[in-house]
């Protein structure tokens, strides 16, 4: 059974649901130099509530979004994650389980700025906790008009899991936008999405071709549109900026140039921006310029802070797009 925060009725279910198959409590510190067999003596800590769905909702919750992450939990670190999002003012669905909650880490190394990533596994969860998660999505009188599923697999699920949950969410009539990768990537868009954002790499991987050039790009892009398993494709490209994908229309944008203090966090960052536009009424242009004001702002946030909204506002008369 899910336990709600806040929200006592099902009916209530927000306007945006997230969902975090894998959360986490992200560590974040910084060292001078990284060397072995040392003992790295940290000058900063902070922890965040994280995982992809936890932090697409925080983004949205900072813009004013009406969202919910659905998240399973478990075990001390699992009660304080519950207790950091809650202090990001998100509402949470919580599946309980029995293993512990995952945590991440993250060091940056101050001489070279270079970040290091570390990323346990987390708990096994079972069909039983995967079912638990699906029934959170039909289960309310007024369903989301959005569902996100972001991030990678825990331990014990199979590749199917995001298609199911998308199936699920296609049910009730939500538009489904799905940030993952590999395999389950794969098999969410034989059951047909709203929004995806790949990466040029996880976009290389899916349609299993080396991508060299922005036309190849696009063909790639509009491929996956053209065969119904995405309405709508924004590609990830880091420093060269991103490109969005639709049925009609390509658009490309150079990314923002700001001084980087981190990296972390700023896919979430922009998918969670660009899903609070398009819920509240923007065009899809729109969404994807807000998209990438936010991404540009995660970068200038350390650990997994993520996008502030005054940054996110600042950077977006930088968000130029070009028809192509």
């Amino acid at each position: 059974m899910a336990l709600r925060s806040r929200r006592s009725r099902r009916s209530e279910m927000s306007e945006i649901l997230t969902i975090t198959l894998n959360p986490a409590v992200d560590v974040s510190t910084a060292v001078d130099h990284i060397a072995p067999a040392h003992k790295l003596r940290c000058q900063f800590e902070r922890r965040d509530a994280g995982g992809g769905g936890i932090n697409v909702a925080r983004v949205i919750k900072r813009l004013g979004g009406d969202v919910e992450a659905a998240y399973p939990a478990g075990g001390p670190i699992g009660e304080y994650l519950k207790r950091l999002v809650q202090a990001e003012g998100v509402e949470s669905l919580v599946v309980p389980i029995t293993g512990d909650t995952r945590e991440s880490f993250t060091v940056r190394e101050r001489s070279t700025a270079h970040e290091f990533r570390f990323v346990l596994p987390g708990p096994t969860l079972d069909e039983s906790t995967l079912q638990a998660v699906i029934n959170l999505i039909s289960a309310a009188e007024t369903p989301p008009r959005f569902v996100v599923v972001s991030g990678g697999l825990p331990p014990g699920l199979a590749d199917d899991t995001h298609a199911r949950l998308a199936t699920a969410a296609r049910k009730v009539g939500a538009r489904v936008v799905l940030d993952a990768s590999g395999p389950s990537l794969k098999a969410a868009l034989e059951r047909g999405v709203f929004l995806i954002k790949p990466n040029l790499r996880e976009l290389q991987e899916l349609v299993g071709s080396t991508l060299e050039d922005p036309q190849s790009i696009v063909a790639a892009g509009r491929q996956i549109v053209r065969q119904s398993q995405a309405e709508l494709v924004a590609i990830s490209l880091s420093e060269r900026g991103a490109l969005l994908i639709s049925a009609n229309e390509a658009f490309v944008a150079n990314a923002i140039s700001v001084q980087v203090i981190g990296t972390v966090g700023a896919g979430d960052s922009f998918l969670g921006a660009m899903v609070w536009a398009l819920a509240a009424g923007h065009s899809v242009q729109a969404a994807f310029r807000h998209g990438l004001a936010a991404g540009a702002a995660a970068l200038l946030t350390p650990g997994t802070e993520l996008a502030r909204p005054e940054d996110i506002r600042r950077l977006l008369t930088q968000a130029t797009l070009r028809p192509i």
